[in-house]
């Protein structure tokens, strides 16, 4: 419980010495990161969170260590070092919860890499006959949902949070209906990309609900501009026909696209 607060202590330091070198050497670490896609659990050293947060221990050095952490976090993914990199993913939230990277990435570790490192550790293709790989990959998913919950203190109204909650609900616990509310979530946020809506109707229509996936559909082509490559409107009107087929609507009562 002790060495990850040792570490902590040893990054300040480090940064203290090393002063601009430090600086100089955690400046692109964030933009390259934000490439690596990796997962993880542990709870946090006791008397470290109250410390980190309250910000007598690091007080401005606290992004520049949470950076030098980051970088641990994926030494110990290379490692599958589970428990140590998860102590020290909870250690580099504490530290700096702003950088969507450090949540994002970590629920991806959480939901893939992790249930993958477990059901290997006990035997690898044997473990799945008997449905222990599955639950192994329900129980690290809902880790990882519960991972974004905390994301969301920070961000309440990222798309991106809800999208990777959305993705981990339809990749890994195969729940189209789940996974449509929210990317409708991810969707009503500020700045969200297209696509969201697109798929909230996608996971409709998945979930078998699909009258729900054209009434929003309709609803969402009605208000794109046609001149616009990405709003995508051709695409959005040849999924409203689709949908129009399989529920079996006449033509006379088809949907009719307004000139805007």
């Amino acid at each position: 419980m002790k060495s990850s607060f040792i570490t902590v202590a040893v990054t300040v330091l480090a940064l203290g010495t090393a002063g601009g070198l430090g600086r100089a050497l955690v400046a692109p670490t964030r933009a390259a990161l934000r490439l690596r896609q990796s997962s993880w659990r542990v709870d946090f050293p006791d008397g470290a969170a109250g410390l980190v947060r309250g910000g007598a221990l690091l007080g401005g050095f606290r992004t520049l260590a949470a950076d030098f952490l980051w970088l641990r976090v994926n030494v110990l993914w290379e490692k599958r070092d589970l428990p140590g990199a998860m102590q020290n993913l909870r250690l580099v939230t504490a530290l700096d919860p702003r950088p969507l990277v450090f949540w994002l990435n970590g629920a991806r570790m959480m939901a893939y890499d992790m249930p993958a490192w477990r059901v290997a550790a006990l035997g690898g293709r044997a473990v799945g006959a008997g449905g222990v790989a599955r639950r192994i990959e329900s129980d690290q998913a809902h880790l990882a949902l519960a991972w974004l919950d905390a994301a969301l203190k920070f961000h309440p109204a990222s798309p991106a949070v809800f999208i990777e909650r959305a993705n981990i609900r339809i990749n890994c616990l195969h729940d189209p209906a789940a996974a449509a509310e929210e990317y409708r979530r991810a969707a009503g946020q500020p700045g969200a990309p297209r696509y969201a809506a697109r798929l909230h109707a996608e996971m409709l229509r998945r979930a078998g609900r699909k009258t729900e996936a054209l009434a929003w559909l309709v609803a969402l082509h009605a208000g794109l501009p046609r001149n616009d490559e990405a709003a995508a409107a051709d695409l959005v009107l040849a999924r409203i026909r689709d949908l129009e087929a399989e529920l079996g609507i006449p033509p006379g009562e088809s949907y009719r696209v307004q000139e805007l």
